[in-house]
């Protein structure tokens, strides 16, 4: 993923927001990244990959996700929304 990219697809929060939140905050746990516009607590399927940001990030890397295009990651959200995994916000 690019730092345009967006994690949170209900708050339309973006990697480099993600980011930013970790080096200024340095929360000291991934659920503290749902203070960064509500990251995580729509959906639900982002949580994942905040974690991983959160965790990579303690590791002192900013590629966790690297290897993950925009397309899959949009694409598996959809998926986890038509199971009935998650319910996303309106609009989104």
């Amino acid at each position: 993923m690019e730092l345009g990219d967006t994690i949170c697809f209900c708050f339309h929060v973006t990697k480099r927001k993600i980011l930013n939140y970790l080096r200024i905050h340095k929360p000291r746990r991934a659920s503290q990244l749902s203070e960064c516009g509500g990251a995580g607590t729509g959906c639900g399927w982002c949580v994942n990959y905040l974690k991983k940001n959160f965790e990579a990030f303690e590791a002192g890397q900013t590629d966790a996700d690297a290897d993950l295009s925009m397309d899959d990651h949009a694409a598996g959200r959809s998926t986890y929304i038509s199971e009935g995994k998650g319910t996303p916000r309106p609009g989104t």
